[in-house]
């Protein structure tokens, strides 16, 4: 069977397992792929010189960067020191060695591996503070607590307003006008109000996610098939007991789907969150490290948060599998 499929390019055709498998491969393998090369390959993009010997280079240590433009210079310039050495000039100048190298913001895909395992193995540099896992458990925490208190509101005012015409008129304009507001913006009000800990990073959270979850809520429910709801009106069930019985039952499988998305949503307030009163979290871990200049511990816990975002979505993807099975056809 041949890798390519003629259905790759056919609008709005399944693909096949087979099909779909290496696409899946693919969407990851590229980007690795891309990073390996302009990583390992000196001839695409290597813009510094990593010094391993200083020779007679007076500011030159051994494990520096140097820029390449700058290391060409002074190694031409001790070229032309030997070519016209005299008397006054020593005749043995040493040149400087060195091997191509990317800048220090950009580890190779071996470095930032290493990192994702000696980030949990190693302690912190004092005693008072946190392990790496210790801080992206707070952050976790963050998440949850935020995310909580927006469905715990959102998807009540969200199924209101998707139902009763008169809700929707009284709950969406204000809050399609609030959702443009930054939620960082309010970061200082927040503090303010809930102090400088926990308090004011679950608000920022929350206010990231909460309006879009409303409107988002509010359309979802309007997509539930309209006979429904004129049969259940027929037979008498209105009401809490329409909402309870007919709508949520209904608009479900949707829902689940909704609520992955916008957890994704409320996972990119994180950073901006943690930064809001003390710094907490993986953020606290990513700023220290970013100012020790270990970017290979950088783009480790950048990936972990990816990685437990992407295994919280394909986790909740499996339980609406489980959950809803006469959704999608299945």
């Amino acid at each position: 069977m041949a890798i390519f499929s003629k259905s790759w390019t056919t609008p709005r055709v399944p693909l096949d397992r087979r099909s779909r498998n290496w696409l899946t491969i693919a969407s990851f393998a590229i980007p690795l792929l891309l990073w390996s090369l302009v990583s390992y390959s000196p001839y695409i993009w290597h813009p510094q010189m990593e010094i391993t010997e200083p020779g007679d280079v007076s500011y030159f240590k051994v494990g520096t960067l140097i820029d390449r433009d700058i290391y060409d210079r002074e190694v031409e310039k001790i070229r032309t020191l030997q070519k016209s050495s005299t008397e006054t000039l020593p005749q043995n100048l040493k040149l400087p060695v060195g091997f191509p190298s990317n800048p220090v913001y950009l580890p190779a895909p071996d470095e930032v591996a290493t990192a994702l395992y000696t980030a949990f193995t190693t302690p912190p540099k004092r005693t008072n503070e946190p392990w790496f896992h210790e801080s992206l458990g707070h952050s976790i925490q963050i998440i949850a607590w935020g995310f909580f208190w927006a469905m715990l509101f959102g998807l009540p005012l969200g199924i209101m307003a998707g139902t009763y015409d008169s809700a929707s008129r009284l709950i969406e304009p204000f809050t399609d006008f609030f959702r443009y507001l930054p939620a960082p913006a309010f970061g200082a009000l927040a503090v303010a109000i809930l102090g400088i800990y926990d308090a004011p990073k679950i608000a920022i959270i929350f206010i990231g996610t909460f309006f879009q979850m409303v409107l988002i809520t509010a359309n979802t429910t309007r997509t539930l098939n309209m006979a429904f709801i004129e049969a259940s009106l027929t037979l008498g069930c209105k009401g809490l007991s329409l909402i309870r019985r007919v709508i949520l039952p209904g608009i479900m499988p949707d829902l689940l789907r909704d609520m992955r998305i916008l957890l994704g949503w409320a996972w990119t307030y994180l950073i901006v969150a943690e930064l809001v009163g003390t710094s907490s979290g993986i953020t606290w871990f990513i700023t220290q490290q970013a100012r020790y200049k270990n970017f290979d511990n950088v783009f480790a816990a950048i990936l972990i948060i990816g990685l437990i975002g992407v295994t919280t979505d394909m986790i909740l993807a499996k339980l609406g599998k489980r959950l809803f099975p006469w959704k999608d056809g299945q």
